[in-house]
């Protein structure tokens, strides 16, 4: 999959969030956790992608396998919709 400069922004982001595990990237954009770690190398600054690695490296949080509850994910009620990387309009 070619990665447009869209998609290469959303998957930032998604890295960046706390709750987004490493399974949603691989599941919209088929990137395994390395290679959104390379991605992360190669798009960030050298201080940026120390920072994130530090703040992803044993958070439970990113890796579904060790999050501790199993229903879905949190989502606030003023939380626009998403769906495929659009945002729908209320």
């Amino acid at each position: 999959m070619e990665l447009t400069m869209e998609h290469t922004d959303r998957i930032i982001e998604m890295a960046w969030e706390d709750r987004t595990p490493f399974d949603a990237i691989y599941m919209q954009f088929h990137l395994k956790e390395q290679e959104v770690i390379q991605l992360m190398r190669r798009e960030l600054q050298r201080s940026s992608f120390n920072l994130w690695r530090k703040r992803v490296q044993g958070r439970k949080t990113k890796h579904s396998k060790l999050r501790s509850f199993d229903k879905g994910r949190f989502k606030c009620s003023r939380q626009k919709q998403i769906t495929h990387n659009n945002i729908s309009k209320r």
